[in-house]
């Protein structure tokens, strides 16, 4: 299908419910102003008039979750009791089981089998009180940072029709930024919740690894790399999202983070840089993003200072040695380590060129992974002497769809992922917090997002200096 550069949103000012936050709703609906059915049924109906271009969902579970609704509005009239999200639609991305429906992982190559289970991380999200509409899109079992595919539709961004949502999260990240609801789940195991973030304009917090309950397919990895959570239009409601998900799920190993409302009285210091450690040239339009928001962080009274790379020069080569390894896991043994029926002729070239990657490089490994492991430490000393961490989100905005696109020769879709997605496996080994801001957009319109670090177990302080910010100079919508 070929598309207009243009937006597409489902705000209507005849609709005023998609115009609001999760939080927003959930009041309404505690008022008794709104009722759950009709928030399921608006939003359905927003999606009927986005996603035939948008493309973004891959299946849905209207009369369950009308069901769930009507349920819901039920009890509230009984009790009076609310949860900050209960009752509110949302969206899990296609790589979680939910009973009734199937999980394919953004892959052709998976078997049509509806799950009769759901698992830990969506149940979590469900216990918070969200309902699913259905499920999102996802490229193929998360190995890229766009949302595409070789032989299907591509989801493509609400901002700008013909650029890429980023990925893996990219299909939630299209359906909340476009307004058919808002707040959907997402994961991230080298920057997909952070990179469809930036890419569609919206905030994306990779929380604390064991933040949340443990992702079923991160229990078998040497090194967890995937953290769950969510995207949002408003640092509010995923502020409120993870003080509801550790109500139902608390990590001992972790401080507590609690119901983040307000900015933090402490002034930071913020360690600035925009180098790639591949050497390639960050976008100007990356760069400017990040000195406003430096800017805008020194009139609020918070100190930056530039600092070196905190990440070493053969990170990168590790890190996709490692991707690489989750690449031949499929590829090599996923009859045994997915799902018996996967068929492996139909997986995209992309995951076919990581596997072979990691086999001709297969006598690195050891070393590769022995550094991984000692990364943690190695970046838990870039907090010596800063509280924050802030870089580009991206190399450069959202590219045009077909710039990553899966079936390129391998060589080249590794050079130009790597040069996309550059700023934000760092988090993802060492285990520690980070969050993309949207705080700027480029003379087309395209949003692009700001990166924000900080050490393990301190979301507090990101979401801190992130409500500041967008109380300071507030994110744009597409409304």
């Amino acid at each position: 299908m070929t598309t207009k550069h243009t937006r597409l949103h489902a705000f209507d000012k005849n609709d005023a419910l998609g115009l609001h936050d999760a939080t927003a709703l959930g009041e309404l609906l505690g008022c008794g102003d709104i009722s759950s059915t009709e928030l399921v049924q608006a939003a359905y109906k927003r999606l009927e008039r986005v996603d035939p271009v948008l493309h973004a969902s891959v299946c849905l579970q209207e009369n369950h979750a009308l069901a769930q609704a009507k349920q819901f509005d039920q009890k509230s009239r009984q009790n009076g009791k609310f949860k900050t999200f209960q009752g509110i639609p949302s969206f899990l991305k296609d790589n979680l089981d939910l009973e009734g429906l199937p999980t394919r992982h953004g892959s052709a190559a998976m078997p049509n089998k509806i799950k009769k289970q759901t698992s830990a991380v969506a149940r979590q999200f469900m216990d918070t009180g969200l309902i699913f509409l259905g499920k999102t899109k996802l490229p193929e079992f998360g190995l890229t940072a766009t949302t595409e595919y070789s032989a299907s539709e591509a989801a493509h961004n609400p901002w700008h029709t013909s650029h890429s949502t980023g990925g893996s999260s990219g299909g939630s990240a299209a359906l909340v930024a476009a307004g058919v609801v808002p707040i959907a789940h997402a994961n991230d195991g080298g920057g997909s919740i952070r990179i469809p973030a930036a890419c569609c304009g919206l905030v994306g917090l990779k929380p604390s690894r064991g933040r949340l309950a443990m992702n079923e397919m991160a229990k078998s990895l040497p090194i967890n790399i995937v953290s769950d959570g969510v995207v949002t239009r408003t640092v509010r409601d995923t502020a409120a999202f993870f003080a509801q998900a550790e109500a139902h799920y608390k990590n001992p190993i972790l401080p507590p983070l609690g119901h983040i409302t307000m900015p933090g009285r402490k002034r930071l210091k913020i360690g600035l840089f925009t180098k790639k450690i591949s050497g390639d040239a960050t976008h100007p339009d990356c760069v400017e993003a990040v000195h406003n928001a430096a800017a805008l962080c020194e009139s609020l009274g918070h100190e930056v200072q530039e600092i070196q790379i905190p990440i070493p020069a053969q990170f990168a080569d590790d890190f996709l040695l490692y991707w690489g390894m989750l690449a031949a896991s499929i590829s090599y043994a996923g009859r045994l380590a997915v799902d018996r029926s996967l068929n492996t002729s139909k997986l995209e070239p992309l995951t076919h060129g990581l596997a072979r990657h990691f086999t001709r490089n297969l006598m690195k490994f050891p070393f590769a992974l022995r550094r991984l492991y000692q990364f943690e430490a190695q970046y838990a000393q870039a907090f010596e002497n800063v509280d924050v961490l802030l870089s580009p989100t991206l190399g450069h905005p959202a590219p045009p769809l077909g710039h990553l696109a899966l079936d390129l020769p391998f060589e080249e879709a590794r050079h130009r992922l790597v040069n996309f997605a550059s700023f934000t496996a760092a988090q993802n080994v060492s285990g520690a917090p980070a969050i993309s801001l949207p705080m700027h957009h480029n003379a087309e319109g395209i949003p692009v997002g700001v990166h924000f670090a900080a050490p393990m177990g301190y979301e507090f302080r990101l979401l801190e200096l992130a409500l500041e910010l967008e109380q300071a100079q507030p994110f744009k919508m597409l409304a």
